[in-house]
Protein backbone atom coordinates (compact mmCIF):
# COMPACT_ATOMS: atom_id res chain seq x y z
CA UNK A 1 0.00 0.00 0.00
CA UNK A 2 1.28 3.43 -0.89
CA UNK A 3 1.27 6.22 1.66
CA UNK A 4 -1.24 9.01 1.21
CA UNK A 5 0.01 12.57 0.85
CA UNK A 6 -1.33 13.34 4.36
CA UNK A 7 0.68 10.43 5.82
CA UNK A 8 3.81 11.53 3.94
CA UNK A 9 3.50 15.05 5.35
CA UNK A 10 3.07 13.80 8.93
CA UNK A 11 5.98 11.36 8.65
CA UNK A 12 8.29 13.92 7.01
CA UNK A 13 7.56 16.61 9.62
CA UNK A 14 10.78 16.99 11.65
CA UNK A 15 8.69 17.79 14.76
CA UNK A 16 7.21 14.26 14.68
CA UNK A 17 9.12 11.24 15.96
CA UNK A 18 8.19 8.23 13.84
CA UNK A 19 7.84 4.84 15.52
CA UNK A 20 7.59 1.50 13.74
CA UNK A 21 6.23 -1.38 15.77
CA UNK A 22 7.98 -4.70 15.99
CA UNK A 23 4.50 -6.07 15.22
CA UNK A 24 4.69 -4.49 11.75
CA UNK A 25 8.09 -6.03 11.07
CA UNK A 26 6.80 -9.36 12.38
CA UNK A 27 3.80 -9.18 10.03
CA UNK A 28 6.14 -8.54 7.09
CA UNK A 29 8.27 -11.53 8.15
CA UNK A 30 5.18 -13.75 8.07
CA UNK A 31 3.64 -12.44 4.84
CA UNK A 32 6.70 -11.82 2.65
CA UNK A 33 7.57 -15.53 2.19
CA UNK A 34 3.95 -16.21 1.18
CA UNK A 35 4.16 -13.92 -1.88
CA UNK A 36 2.89 -15.51 -5.08
CA UNK A 37 3.43 -12.59 -7.46
CA UNK A 38 0.08 -10.92 -6.87
CA UNK A 39 -0.43 -7.14 -6.86
CA UNK A 40 -0.91 -7.00 -3.07
CA UNK A 41 2.08 -9.18 -2.20
CA UNK A 42 4.81 -7.70 -0.03
CA UNK A 43 7.85 -6.98 -2.17
CA UNK A 44 10.34 -6.46 0.61
CA UNK A 45 11.58 -8.77 3.36
CA UNK A 46 11.35 -7.96 7.06
CA UNK A 47 15.13 -7.67 7.23
CA UNK A 48 15.21 -5.15 4.37
CA UNK A 49 12.21 -3.23 5.76
CA UNK A 50 13.85 -2.97 9.18
CA UNK A 51 17.03 -1.69 7.52
CA UNK A 52 15.05 1.02 5.69
CA UNK A 53 13.12 1.99 8.83
CA UNK A 54 16.36 2.37 10.76
CA UNK A 55 18.05 4.32 7.94
CA UNK A 56 15.08 6.69 7.88
CA UNK A 57 15.58 7.38 11.59
CA UNK A 58 12.46 5.59 12.82
CA UNK A 59 12.34 4.41 16.42
CA UNK A 60 11.56 0.71 16.70
CA UNK A 61 8.78 0.14 19.24
CA UNK A 62 9.14 -3.16 21.11
CA UNK A 63 6.10 -5.05 22.36
CA UNK A 64 5.79 -4.81 26.14
CA UNK A 65 3.63 -6.65 28.66
CA UNK A 66 1.51 -3.49 28.96
CA UNK A 67 0.90 -3.59 25.21
CA UNK A 68 -0.09 -7.27 25.32
CA UNK A 69 -2.51 -6.66 28.18
CA UNK A 70 -3.99 -3.61 26.40
CA UNK A 71 -4.99 -5.86 23.47
CA UNK A 72 -7.26 -7.77 25.82
CA UNK A 73 -9.10 -4.56 26.74
CA UNK A 74 -9.88 -3.52 23.15
CA UNK A 75 -13.42 -3.88 21.84
CA UNK A 76 -13.79 -6.28 18.89
CA UNK A 77 -13.92 -3.61 16.18
CA UNK A 78 -11.26 -5.38 14.16
CA UNK A 79 -10.12 -9.00 14.05
CA UNK A 80 -6.58 -8.68 12.66
CA UNK A 81 -4.16 -9.43 15.53
CA UNK A 82 -1.40 -7.22 14.14
CA UNK A 83 -3.70 -4.21 13.76
CA UNK A 84 -5.08 -4.81 17.24
CA UNK A 85 -1.53 -4.82 18.64
CA UNK A 86 -0.74 -1.53 16.87
CA UNK A 87 -3.86 0.05 18.39
CA UNK A 88 -2.99 -1.32 21.84
CA UNK A 89 0.55 0.04 21.57
CA UNK A 90 -0.71 3.45 20.48
CA UNK A 91 -3.17 3.64 23.36
CA UNK A 92 -0.88 2.24 26.06
CA UNK A 93 2.33 4.10 25.18
CA UNK A 94 0.62 6.66 24.20
CA UNK A 95 1.29 7.46 20.54
CA UNK A 96 -0.69 8.54 17.50
CA UNK A 97 -1.34 5.74 14.99
CA UNK A 98 -1.67 6.35 11.25
CA UNK A 99 -3.91 3.93 9.35
CA UNK A 100 -5.74 3.62 6.06
CA UNK A 101 -8.18 1.14 7.64
CA UNK A 102 -11.47 2.78 8.69
CA UNK A 103 -12.13 -0.04 11.18
CA UNK A 104 -8.83 0.64 12.96
CA UNK A 105 -9.56 4.38 12.98
CA UNK A 106 -12.75 3.73 15.00
CA UNK A 107 -10.78 2.71 18.09
CA UNK A 108 -9.80 6.17 19.23
CA UNK A 109 -9.40 9.78 18.21
CA UNK A 110 -5.65 9.19 18.64
CA UNK A 111 -5.81 6.94 15.56
CA UNK A 112 -5.54 9.05 12.41
CA UNK A 113 -7.07 7.78 9.18
CA UNK A 114 -4.78 8.77 6.31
Amino acid sequence: MRLSEHARVLIADPDNEVFVSVASVWEIAIKYPLARGGPNDLRISAKAALHYFQQAGCTILEISLAHMLAVEELPRLHGDPFDRMLVAQALATPLRLLTHDVRVARYSDTVIEV
